[in-house]
């Protein structure tokens, strides 16, 4: 991900964004990656990285388990923030980010780039206008199976790896931005020879009774996507979900329609810009993507997981540990 944003800061206008500087666990593939991308400055670490005086904010996209420590070093020397999903390994670390971040008044945003794609968008106001009626069940998950073999982080328990954190949480926050934290959450899993889990599926009630039924798989294949069906019809986000370009539409009377939203480069660079212009207008957070939904998300997450029994090995330690690389 550091690398596909890198390169769309290529397309975006100086004038807008500029990348100044990196900072890396390993100092050659650091160098490599500056030079790769053009980048001025390197630093071996974040709090280095956060005392450079001409930068404004800082990405992250290290692994899951160092985003806790690189979110505090990066706010308390009151650099702004856009963190990789998911924010956070849990929800008691995303509670102590969003509190520190308010005290200290600095930007902090959960880099759930989906959320801000034209189709997105466009979603957003469909709902907004009433075309599906009101919400009544939300469908959908996806599958993949990356390999196995070589050391992939997404089996790797030390790295926060498992299917949720990577692929599930953009079916959460899709359906949290659509019906809002869950009241019941019933979820199943399969943890593999890895610790982590391997296949999940989900299912949320809300408050006003609606309900979204999810899953995501390491065991299979197909593509993502999420259909939304209300009682004045449906609309189905094409796969892939995270990333989507089309929005199908049906009526009451079963009438289709097809939607097309084109997205400009790699599609990272509208959250990149909804950074800028959170800055310009001396906002503390998104209005697209909260901090208080962050922590929802979070805590949705983290009773999937606790109904899986799946547990880090970084959360059997102390709340914080020494200092951290990124990315």
């Amino acid at each position: 991900m550091a690398s596909v944003l890198a390169a769309e800061f290529a397309s975006l206008p100086t004038t807008e964004v500029r990348l100044l500087a990196i900072a890396g666990r390993n100092a050659e593939r650091t160098a490599a990656f500056a030079a790769a991308h053009d980048i001025a400055r390197t630093y071996h670490d974040i709090e280095a990285l956060a005392r450079d005086p001409d930068i404004d904010a800082l990405y992250i996209a290290t692994p899951h388990t160092l985003h806790y420590e690189c979110l505090l070093a990066a706010i308390e020397a009151g650099k702004a923030v856009l963190c990789e999903k998911p924010f956070t390994l849990n929800a008691r670390q995303a509670a102590e980010v969003i509190a520190l971040a308010r005290r200290r008044g600095v930007f902090v945003m959960e880099a759930m780039w989906t959320r801000f794609l034209p189709a997105i968008a466009a979603l957003r106001e469909l709902v907004a206008a009433g075309t599906l009626g009101r919400i009544e069940l939300l469908v959908g998950g996806g599958a993949f199976m990356p390999d196995r073999h070589g050391g992939h982080y997404l089996f790797d328990p030390h790295r926060g790896g498992g299917v949720l954190l990577d692929a599930g949480v953009y079916l959460v926050s899709l359906s949290s931005m659509l019906l809002g934290q869950p009241r019941r959450i019933q979820a199943a899993g399969r943890l593999g020879d890895s610790g982590v889990d391997e296949q999940d599926a989900w299912l949320f009630e809300h408050a006003c009774g609606a309900m979204a039924s999810l899953y995501v798989s390491l065991h299979a294949r197909r593509s993502p996507d999420l259909e939304i069906l209300g009682d004045a019809g449906r609309i189905r986000i094409a796969a892939p979900v995270f990333r989507p370009t089309r929005l199908h539409l049906w009526d009451q009377q079963g009438n289709e329609q097809l939607r097309e939203y084109p997205i400009t480069g790699s599609g990272y660079g509208y959250q990149v810009r909804a950074v800028n212009q959170a800055l310009l207008h001396g906002q503390s957070e998104s209005p697209v993507m909260p901090l208080d939904e962050t922590l929802t998300i979070m805590q949705t997450l983290d009773s999937i997981r606790e109904q899986m029994g799946l547990i880090y090995p970084a959360e059997t330690g102390a709340t914080r540990k020494g200092k951290a690389s990124c990315p």
